[in-house]
């Protein structure tokens, strides 16, 4: 009996707060790119070759990953910051480890993935038992990491990084039928992560917490597991992404690795349709951001204009998301 009225709620739950499969942004999204991709071939035939859209796909990789899992701390109401200053740690961690201890692939990446996974732990400890706003605290987190990331380079550059980490992307043996294997490794993880939200008990509590918190609590969630759940699986992916950022540049990583790498992340996130409000949410539609952010990037790059006209037009783009997001909630109030 006990059971049955614990099962209630959940059910009303999952029906109220579960987007459709594919959402109407994800679609216009799909059509934009589209449209972008087709403008950008008029303008410049060189655009569509594979030595523009490989690199293209590998930029768009670590973003997208990193958007994963910054998805899903949206989903749940919060935000993390800090994710720039944390790929910086992780890359100058295993550029380090490549260089002066010599280890094999698996090694750094193992190493990485799970000092994103520390990092993300202190973030979602401090947010889920400290009750204080997730901004605040991951704005604190991002100055920390930043001091222990410039204390890991010690001086400015990590020179002689070896070409291991070309698999993920860099060179003919990073690529698979073309496809760069960072972008194929982030299709895989983005396809689990969308099962997961969607068809799973522990999934469907991220949409719920970001609806309402204390209903969810009510429900038998247990709220504070599940946000410190959602900063460590941010943080593991963190640590992954790092490396294919290793991956895309040459031997040497410079201390500005990971700077601004927040700013497109969220901008992925929020241009794929993930409400900033909580509660709604797809990591497809983050897939879709980053991929038409980083469209931009190269468009602009390739029609020879100024940089300043890529975050002239992602700015465009995230009113744009937002302004769509706020009228929706608006029209499902006045229902």
């Amino acid at each position: 009996m006990s059971v049955t009225t614990a099962e209630k709620p959940a059910v009303r739950t999952k029906q109220k707060v579960l987007p459709p499969p594919v959402t109407g942004q994800e679609i216009v999204l799909v059509g934009v790119i589209a449209i972008l991709w087709v403008a950008l071939w008029a303008s410049t035939p060189a655009f569509m070759t594979a030595g523009s859209i490989q690199p293209l796909l590998v930029a768009t990789a670590p973003v997208a990953l990193v958007g994963v899992g910054m998805t899903i701390v949206i989903i749940t109401g919060g935000i993390d910051v800090s994710v720039g200053a944390a790929i910086m740690v992780c890359s100058v961690l295993t550029a380090k480890l490549l260089v002066e201890a010599e280890v094999n692939l698996a090694v750094a990446v193992l190493v990485s993935v799970a000092a994103g996974g520390l990092l993300g732990l202190i973030n979602g400890v401090l947010i889920a038992y400290g009750r204080v706003h997730a901004i605040i605290i991951t704005f604190g987190t991002a100055n920390l990491f930043l001091f222990l990331g410039l204390q890991i380079f010690g001086s400015g550059t990590v020179n002689g990084i070896p070409g291991t980490l070309a698999f993920f992307g860099r060179g003919q043996d990073g690529r698979t039928f073309g496809v760069p294997h960072a972008f194929l490794i982030t299709l895989l993880i983005t396809a689990a992560a969308w099962w997961y939200l969607r068809h799973t008990a522990g999934g469907r509590h991220f949409f719920a917490i970001g609806g309402d918190a204390q209903a969810a609590r009510l429900a038998g969630v247990r709220v504070q597991r599940r946000v410190l759940l959602a900063y460590v699986l941010t943080g593991l992916l963190v640590g992954l992404a790092s490396c294919f950022v290793i991956a895309q540049g040459t031997s040497t990583l410079d201390q500005s690795v990971g700077s601004g790498k927040e700013l497109a992340v969220i901008a992925a996130v929020v241009i794929g349709g993930t409400s900033i409000m909580g509660g709604r949410g797809s990591v497809l539609g983050t897939l879709l951001g980053a991929l038409l952010v980083q469209s931009v990037a190269s468009g602009v790059t390739q029609l020879g204009w100024s940089s300043q006209l890529s975050d002239l037009f992602v700015g465009i783009f995230i009113i744009v998301a937002v302004g769509a997001d706020l009228l929706r909630a608006r029209a499902r109030r006045s229902r």
